[in-house]
């Protein structure tokens, strides 16, 4: 089959593919969370000065996920090259999903969001789409693979929480 190519979801320039963000204004604020790079390296962040959020579409320029990156530490980390290529290939189909309506349920718990990203190198611009939302609020994307995602992402922040 020659000319045939698979379809390429992450860009060769991506340097961000997954987030878990919590914030929390009870009680004092609180931002943490984690990132997964395109290369498969686990960096933290906690309380970081000048964070750059995503706007309400989740949109990121390439500049403020590069500043964001300046912030994050380091876990030591890395998740293998096998799995984060398994998981990368269900942002295409995550991203072209709807997601539940918002849901009240607490109060307090603060916004623990689970977001992956697509890259646009001719725009330069991070495209993130909510996996799923836990805390005051919660919501869902319907995607099939939403669920294996957003486990898997919190047993790695599970892992990185029990050093």
């Amino acid at each position: 089959m020659a000319g045939c190519k698979k379809n390429v979801v992450i860009s060769n320039k991506q340097a961000i593919l997954f987030q878990i963000d919590y914030e929390n204004y009870a009680w004092g604020y609180q931002h943490n969370g984690l990132i997964i790079d395109s290369e498969g390296n686990i960096l933290t962040y906690k309380n970081p000065q000048n964070w750059d959020f995503p706007d309400k579409d989740f949109h990121l320029s390439e500049n403020q996920v590069h500043a964001n990156l300046e912030s994050c530490q380091k876990t030591g980390k890395r998740i293998s090259e096998d799995e984060l290529k398994k998981y990368a290939g269900y942002i295409k189909n995550i991203s072209s999903s709807k997601v539940t309506a918002l849901k009240n349920v607490a109060a307090d718990a603060g916004s623990l969001e689970y977001i992956c990203y697509q890259f646009s190198e001719s725009t330069g611009t991070y495209k993130g789409s909510l996996i799923k939302k836990e805390g005051d609020f919660t919501c869902e994307n319907l995607n099939f693979f939403s669920k294996k995602v957003s486990a898997w992402l919190k047993s790695i922040s599970d892992t990185i929480s029990e050093k």
